[in-house]
Parts: C-alpha cells; sequence; structure tokens
C-alpha cells in the first residue's frame, strides 16, 4: 500500500460554501468512478455556522407551506447542560429519552473531476442538495455503480427519522433522477454491484437497532434496482481485534479473478477507524470466502489523526487502474485522501 505524495488530494479550502453565511467544515467519505477520460468523486460536503466552540449552529430543511426551506438551528453550549456535546458528528441527551437531538453539520453532494486521478477541481455548484423530508438533514457518504451506461448514486438520507438510503440515477453527471429510498431507517452504507449475478442484482447495507447487537453488514437481492429484498446477514466483524464495536461496506465491490473484492471499515470501542478488505464468491456474493485480519490502512499519518473527526479512515469509493486499485477515502472526517494497492497485497493479506 502505498499513501499518495500530494495527500490529502481535498480540504476545505478547495470548496465553495453552498450559499453565503455557511462554513464548509469537510469534503470526504467520496464515491469514486471512471467518466469518459475523467475520474470523478461524488464527495460529501459538510457545512455548518456560527463559532463551533461556542455553539452548534446548523442548517436544516424544514417544511414550510407545500415545500421545504433551510432554517438554522442554534444551541449555544452554556445553555443546554443537559445535551452532550462531546462527540463532534452529533448532539445527544445526556438521559431520560433517547436519540440524537441534531448533527453539528448539513451534508450535500458535490461532484469533483480529475485527468490524473490525483489533483481535483471541486464544482462551485452542489452536484444534488436535500429536497425532501427524508433529507431534512442532510445527504452523506454517497457510493457510485455504474451498470451499463447509467450511474447509480446510493447515499444516506438523514432526518430526525434517522438514516436511509436513497437512490438516484444519472448517464452525464448533469441531470439526476431520484428513485426514492431503498432501505428504511436505519440503515447506511449501501453499495450496489456492478452486474446482475444469477439474474438478480445485490446490494450491501447495513441495517442497525441500538438496542440489539453491533451493526454488521447485510446483503439483499433485487430484479429492478429499486424493489430489494431476501436480507441476510453477510458479515459481523467477529472476532476483529481492531474492529469490534461497528463494522460496515466501503467502496462499491469489484470482480476479480478470485471473486468481488469488498473494502469495509470497522472501529473500536475509540471510535477509531481503519479499512479492511473481504473477498466474495464470484457466483454467490452471499459467501465470504476470506477477509482481512489486520488493517489494510489504519489512520496513522498526521491527517488522518486530526482533524474534524480525528483517527478515521473510511472509504466509499476506488477506482480499478490494471493490476491496483485506487482508494479514495475520508481522512478524520473532513479531507479526501488517496491510497494505492496492488491486487496482489490485497489477496495475500486475506484470511480464510
Amino acid at each position: 500500500m502505498m499513501r499518495c505524495a500530494e495527500n490529502p488530494l481535498l480540504t476545505v479550502r478547495d470548496v465553495k460554501p453552498s450559499r453565503p453565511g455557511l462554513c464548509v467544515r469537510g469534503i470526504f467519505n467520496c464515491g469514486a468512478c471512471r467518466f469518459g477520460d475523467q475520474i470523478l468523486l461524488v464527495c460529501r460536503v459538510a457545512e455548518s455556522a456560527g463559532d463551533p466552540r461556542k455553539e452548534v449552529a446548523v442548517p436544516v430543511m424544514k417544511r414550510r407551506g407545500t415545500g421545504l426551506r433551510m432554517e438554522l438551528l442554534r444551541l449555544l453550549r452554556s445553555e443546554h447542560p443537559e445535551l452532550d456535546f462531546s462527540d463532534g458528528r452529533t448532539v445527544l441527551r445526556k438521559s431520560g429519552a433517547r436519540g440524537v437531538v441534531c448533527l453539528t453539520s448539513f451534508s450535500h453532494l458535490r461532484l469533483a473531476r480529475s485527468s490524473d486521478g490525483i489533483r481535483f477541481k471541486v464544482d462551485e455548484q452542489p452536484m444534488a442538495f436535500p429536497e425532501t423530508e427524508e433529507e431534512s438533514w442532510g445527504m452523506e457518504d454517497p457510493r457510485v455503480t455504474r451498470i451499463a451506461g447509467d450511474y447509480y448514486i446510493c447515499y444516506t438520507a438523514v432526518s430526525a427519522r434517522g438514516p436511509a438510503v436513497g437512490l438516484m440515477r444519472t448517464r452525464d453527471f448533469r441531470r439526476f433522477e431520484r428513485l426514492g429510498l431503498i432501505f428504511a431507517p436505519e440503515n447506511k452504507d449501501a453499495a450496489i454491484f456492478p452486474a446482475r449475478i444469477g439474474g438478480l442484482y445485490y446490494a450491501l447495507n447495513r441495517p442497525a437497532c441500538p438496542e440489539f447487537g453491533a451493526p454488521q453488514i447485510w446483503i439483499c437481492k433485487s430484479p429492478d434496482l429499486v424493489s430489494w429484498g431476501r436480507q441476510r446477514p453477510l458479515f459481523s466483524g467477529a472476532g476483529l481485534g481492531w474492529g469490534g464495536l461497528k463494522v460496515g461496506g466501503g467502496a462499491v465491490p469489484f470482480l476479480t479473478e478470485k471473486g468481488w473484492v469488498e473494502f469495509y471499515h470497522a472501529a473500536d470501542a475509540r471510535s477509531r477507524y481503519c479499512l479492511g478488505a473481504m473477498l466474495l464468491d464470484r457466483d454467490n456474493p452471499e459467501k465470504v470466502l476470506a477477509w482481512t485480519k489486520e488493517p489494510l490502512l489504519r489512520p496513522e499519518a498526521e491527517y488522518e489523526k486530526r482533524g474534524f473527526f480525528g483517527s478515521a479512515v473510511f472509504t466509499c469509493g476506488c477506482v480499478r487502474d490494471g493490476d491496483g486499485v485506487l482508494l479514495y477515502y475520508g481522512a478524520a472526517d473532513d479531507k479526501i485522501c488517496r491510497a494505492d494497492f496492488s491486487l496482489d497485497e490485497i489477496f495475500r493479506a486475506l484470511r480464510h
């Protein structure tokens, strides 16, 4: 594995706010694909307002009449001793009623383009901005799957109801057709396989129930990419000493001579996020053939250890490059980086 010498490739300095009064807090967790002679990153851009040391000031979309309108939610830390601000990503209730009060930032999707896979230019305007009540707290962590001439973009739609999974489709990355929610709350980390297998489409996802067990990766099937069912658990991460608290899918799986390779993330009790890989059967991706017992990528570089949410590496996208893989990943929840892997080193790290 080799980290790109130009890391981080994109930071908040490369992104213009979506509108006046907002401040970009992070660009990270991007889907990736080839499009013509370019590599495109569909990036998550997180914004907020105010001074984060004193208050949480975050946009939310609220229904006004027949549509949604952006309003600013302000919570002064000094005025709310009943709330827990310790996790930089969310505001929680310290006791009593369960639930997240709000997120500390509001995310939309933004395109970045490159001809060499290293130097990217970020579009000035959002690619997709929250439009529905299910997206009223933002759109996060997109994965891009090419099937024939179409590109399908899974993303996490966040609202007070919890995280759900939305799907949109495009051919040109200018016009987008929203296909609605494909997984209801609580669910996230969805990625669609880039081909039919046995006549059906497959997708990874991560349903969660906070009261019962730790989140794990599930797999399901669909005849049409919209109606998904026959859900079953795929990978729990049991036995991972480096990530027993959470595990979830990462980039869109890609096919090799040995089977489907899927990068996944896992977090430990200290919320340290690392990346591993697994190998799925070519003809039956519900069967895990092998997985990495140790991380392929740990948060070790300074730009991975320090940021909006430190000690985190998290991928939503990779691009196959001959006998290698260009892995694009979010570092510390505020920047985008790249690491290059050979297929051989991934295969050598797999254990049965």
